[in-house]
């Protein structure tokens, strides 16, 4: 009944066509052979069943695993310390934005020697790729400013299904500011304990004095306290300018980032000057261009560079009695600001030396006008820090020029 039910359509037009055709006139047994036939094929005949053969299972190929150095990357980008991740060939895998702030970008996938050129990194570097051990040295950078720092190379491997991927973190520890304030300690002791050995032994030479064979005189005293008055006060400028120079060194990496206008400045200082000037008998004539002329500085510490330039040139140039501040801001060239003297000059021996500390030409000279010997110390390291140049010529019985090249 099912199949009759399926195949209703084939047998009704099977009986359509055996009435057509006895209408046509054809043999009734003729016709219903043929009847007969076409409903026992539409009954019995099974229809072809295709079956579909299994295919044969394909053996997906293993994912390689993802690596690594994303996540490691990651993780040291946060960090406030130069990192970077090398290769077992010692290329660069990554950087952190400390690393580049310290050292400049590198090009990923380029050799460390492109960046580091220091035969103990290198060397360390190598060992600890052969010996898959960490290793640590001390390296110094001496540009754009002497920097310090403790270099750590170290393995990190991980290993995942068999398969194992190996990196190299190199990481810089700044220890800079120990390094600055120890020396400091070290050079504040010996250049301290010197220069206030001499004043302080004339101290109690007159305390030692006025309590004996001058008890009684009181012009003996008041002559004695009067230079026991000089002597102290030697001494707290000389403290004042040692503590002046330690407080420049210990910033002395950080480049300063506010503009200044140096016609003004010039002006100002040499205002502040005119009463020393006239003491001795000199004048200060400025030669500044129209307009402004502006650098990267600290107002402050640029004013202590040209007081202190100015000061010098009218103490030990007094002779020549005028002191040209001249200053020079050609296209495409570089800020300079030169203090001209006309006094008796530097012997060339001394000009390579005058910016170290405690250096004098002539000590009596120096003394006499009450310099300290840390002045010029403390130019350099100002314009160290404001990456300025100090250019000295002079001239045995023509004069100086101290130049600031910005």
């Amino acid at each position: 009944m099912a199949r009759i039910r399926r195949e209703r359509p084939v047998l009704l037009a099977a009986i359509l066509s055996a009435l057509a055709a006895l209408a046509a006139g054809m043999n009734k047994w003729i016709v219903l052979v043929l009847l007969l036939v076409m409903i026992f094929t539409a009954l019995f005949n099974e229809a072809p069943v295709l079956t579909a053969e299994p295919l044969e299972p394909v053996e997906a190929e293993p994912e390689a695993p993802a690596s690594r150095l994303p996540d490691v990357s990651a993780t040291l980008a946060g960090l406030d310390i130069p990192v970077m991740v090398l290769s077992d060939d010692a290329s660069v895998l990554f950087q952190n934005r400390a690393a580049e702030k310290a050292f400049g970008e590198v090009a990923l996938g380029a050799h460390i020697s492109a960046r580091l050129r220091s035969p103990g990194v290198l060397d360390m570097v190598r060992e600890t790729i052969a010996t898959n051990a960490p290793n640590q040295i001390e390296h110094a950078e001496r540009l754009p400013s002497e920097r310090v720092y403790i270099v750590r190379s170290a393995p990190v491997e991980f290993r995942d299904d068999g398969q194992r991927e190996r990196f190299f973190i190199l990481s810089f520890r700044d220890i800079s500011e120990v390094r600055r304030i120890d020396r400091m300690r070290s050079d504040f002791v010996a250049n301290a304990s010197h220069e206030l050995r001499t004043p302080l032994a004339s101290l109690r030479g007159f305390i030692e004095t006025i309590q004996g064979p001058a008890k009684n005189d009181q012009k003996a005293q008041a002559q004695f306290l009067n230079i026991m008055l000089d002597q102290t006060t030697r001494m707290s400028r000389l403290v004042d300018d040692l503590l002046s120079l330690s407080r420049l060194e210990l910033k002395s990496h950080l480049a300063p980032d506010e503009k200044v206008d140096l016609v003004p400045l010039l002006g100002h200082v040499r205002d502040s000057l005119v009463p020393l000037a006239r003491d001795v008998g000199v004048d200060i004539n400025l030669h500044l261009p129209d307009g402004k002329v502006e650098v990267l500085g600290d107002r402050d510490e640029l004013v202590q560079v040209f007081e202190n330039l100015m000061e010098n040139a009218c103490k030990y140039g007094q002779e020549g009695k005028v002191v040209d501040v001249r200053l020079k801001n050609g296209s495409g060239e570089p800020v300079e600001v030169s203090i001209i003297d006309k006094g008796p000059g530097i012997p060339a021996e001394h000009v390579p030396r005058l910016t170290e500390r405690f250096y004098r030409v002539s000590i009596e000279d120096s003394r006499s006008k009450k310099g300290t010997g840390l002045g010029l110390a403390i130019v350099k390291h100002i314009l160290t820090r404001h990456r300025a140049r100090l250019i000295v010529k002079s001239e045995v019985g023509k004069g100086t020029d101290f130049t600031v090249r910005f």
